[in-house]
């Protein structure tokens, strides 16, 4: 895929997220929890452009992110996607969950407090 710098350059607004893989547990508990993954994400529809991952058994684990830039996909499908617990490869859960949070800026949970009043009231 694209790095950041790439996709800048062809005009896409890019969202880079990062995890650690000190917060995977499959990794912690292998002792082998050095590196990292990262994406590259088109911002406004969230489609991955790139990925990145630098760690123990990478290449075991990058082909998801292959293939979701391949298929052009979003993240939200790889978050949608079951993982097994624990394996390394969660961290591409983990990213897709950073992607959620990231969308939900403060504008969207006042709409979605108003929302929840809205149809809470007796």
């Amino acid at each position: 895929g694209m790095t950041a710098a790439c996709a800048t350059d062809q005009g896409e607004a890019v969202l880079t997220l990062t995890i650690p893989m000190s917060e995977v547990d499959r990794a912690i508990l292998a002792q082998e929890a050095g590196g990292f993954a990262r994406v590259h994400l088109d911002r406004r529809s969230g489609r991955i452009l790139g990925a990145t991952m630098v760690a123990p058994h990478a290449g075991e684990m990058i082909s998801e992110m292959t293939l979701a830039i391949t298929a052009k996909l979003k993240m939200s499908r790889i978050g949608a996607t079951l993982h097994p617990y624990p394996t390394r490869a969660e961290v591409w859960k983990k990213l897709a969950g950073s992607y959620l949070k990231a969308g939900f800026t403060p504008p969207i949970a006042r709409i979605f407090k108003l929302f929840l009043n809205l149809f809470s009231r007796k």
